[in-house]
């Protein structure tokens, strides 16, 4: 028997040829203090993780993130705070030699008393697994099962912002009977952020199934996925101007509003004494200050087309600098990638990197990613449909609309996760949205979106107008100075966040025209 922290014990015997693992969990609300019995049940990978016997009755325990109260019973119950992450399994003794319940929980420092005894008689056993030092890696299939429907619905009908989806029957009605730009404007916008969601869960669980490398080559690449589709869509209408402040207004949105809420909400949490818990939000400088330097090389992609517009007598000058300043910032992150994978990938490590597992199959994975892509694909048509009669009714220009407005299609959901995981403290994870999602627009969006100009035959450019290459420099000089120390606090995320505030409100009287 092994003794951890005083009072979590684990034990292993033979009964009947049968491992069997004890487990002491009265420590985790169980009001009737008593141990539970962990054994194999058969399962299958890809089914429930195994059923609960209490008599004649059997109770199924479905998926982790399906679980709230735990039953054993009659009124023997108990309530366990859901970790997505981690778990381990237990079963419940009824009295003689029967087997009582085998449910899953989610009890960390069990999970890890477990690891640390070299056998995995949580998740593994419960899943039927016959070797106990195997370890357990959620749904592992290829092929799509029973499991993956109920996941789906797990995924649609339990995440908050989902209820936005009642908004795409209405989006597409609005485009098809010609309900007005304003109408077709606000809903489909309000349809695409769902949308936005469900593309970012989807090539989570495609990249859970393969391999270190290819997994961060998806999730680079379909990180981004509604802002390639949105730009590509306005490049299709020749919304040439709409798609220069898109570009911009993600980078912005990243650096000013989305990093400078993670300090200031992180910043001003609170411990049970009333002091502030994290008065200095520390984070890796390294990965910070390569990030901006790679986000300052882009500013200077944008400077040297914007100078040549405005001194060369040949308008393809500066379209030809575009071009290829687009290639130089494709290749710059094709080194980036080696450089965060291969060469330096200990400063990119994410702090839950090892507790991720797949919920979904790889074949529904990659089925709900083109099938949520295709919809993005279609419902941006209609957005962009719509920008003209927006601007000339709602008195918004272009500009504002691409730089403000836009950028919040597909980085909301980014925006609430960088913010939670900053009030936890884990600023490692929060600097990774907000500066990692600002540089992968500048130096792997935009160039895309150039050269996907050039093959349409649109005139993309990166000519952009002083006034806001001058905002964009300036606010890369303040968050790099903010971001070079490796640590920050609540003051200085209020100042970023007011940056954005006077950027927003002079770009809401600029009136730049059409390049079209």
């Amino acid at each position: 028997m092994a003794d951890r922290n005083g009072h979590r014990k684990l034990e292993h015997a033979a009964s009947d040829s049968v491992p069997r693992a004890v487990l002491d969990l009265s420590s985790v609300g169980d009001p009737t203090n008593q141990s539970y019995l962990a054994e194999p049940t058969p399962r299958t990978l890809g089914a429930s993780y195994g059923t609960a016997s209490f008599g004649a009755r059997r109770y199924s325990m479905g998926r982790r993130k399906s679980r709230g109260d735990l039953s054993f019973g009659g009124s023997r119950s108990m309530s366990l705070e859901d970790d997505a992450d981690r778990r381990c399994s237990g079963g419940y003794r009824t009295g003689g030699n029967s087997l009582e319940a085998v449910v899953e929980m989610t009890d960390v420092e069990t999970q890890e008393l477990l690891a640390k005894e070299g056998r995995r008689y949580g998740s593994a056993v419960s899943a039927g697994i016959d070797d106990p030092d195997e370890e357990h890696k959620g749904n592992t299939n290829v092929c799509p099962t029973k499991e993956d429907l109920e996941t789906l619905l797990h995924l649609t009908i339990t995440k908050p912002l989902n209820v936005l989806l009642i908004f795409l029957p209405f989006g597409w009605a609005s485009y098809h009977f010609d309900w007005g730009s304003n109408w077709v404007f606000w809903l489909n916008f309000l349809s695409m952020v769902p949308l936005a969601s469900m593309l970012g869960d989807f090539t989570e669980e495609l990249a859970l199934h393969t391999g270190e490398t290819i997994g961060g080559l998806i999730n680079a690449t379909f990180g981004n996925a509604v802002e390639v589709v949105v730009a590509i869509q306005a490049l299709c209408a020749n919304q040439i101007r709409v798609v220069q402040a898109s570009m911009l207004g993600s980078v912005l949105s990243n650096l000013l509003l989305v990093l400078g809420t993670c300090f200031f909400a992180g910043g001003l949490v609170q411990d049970e004494k009333g002091a502030l818990k994290y008065p200095a939000l520390r984070f890796n400088s390294t990965s910070a200050v390569a990030n901006m330097s790679l986000l300052l090389l882009s500013s200077m992609a944008m400077v040297m087309p914007t100078l040549g517009a405005n001194t060369a007598d040949d308008v393809e000058v500066p379209l030809f600098i575009s071009r290829v300043s687009a290639a130089c910032l494709m290749l710059m992150y094709i080194l980036l990638l080696v450089f965060q994978l291969y060469t330096h990938s200990s400063l990119f490590q994410e702090e839950h990197e090892d507790d991720e597992e797949a919920d979904l199959s790889a074949t529904a994975a990659a089925f709900g990613l083109g099938v949520t892509t295709m919809l993005v694909s279609f419902f941006s048509e209609f957005l962009v449909s719509s920008i003209d009669g927006l601007t000339e009714s709602g008195g918004l220009t272009k500009t504002f609309v691409g730089i403000i407005i836009l950028p919040v299609v597909g980085n909301a959901v980014e925006h609430v996760t960088a913010v939670s995981v900053a009030m936890k403290g884990k600023m490692e994870l929060a600097m990774g949205v907000a500066l990692g999602s600002a540089t992968q627009v500048a130096i792997f969006v935009v160039p895309v979106v150039v050269l996907s100009g050039w093959i349409i035959g649109r005139k993309m450019s990166l000519a952009f107008p002083v006034f806001e290459i001058a905002l964009y420099s300036l606010a890369l000089l303040i968050v790099g100075h903010v971001v070079s120390k490796g640590h920050s606090n609540w003051l200085e995320g209020s100042m970023l966040m007011m940056t954005y505030i006077l950027i927003g409100l002079a770009l809401y009287f600029e009136v730049v025209p059409d390049d079209e």
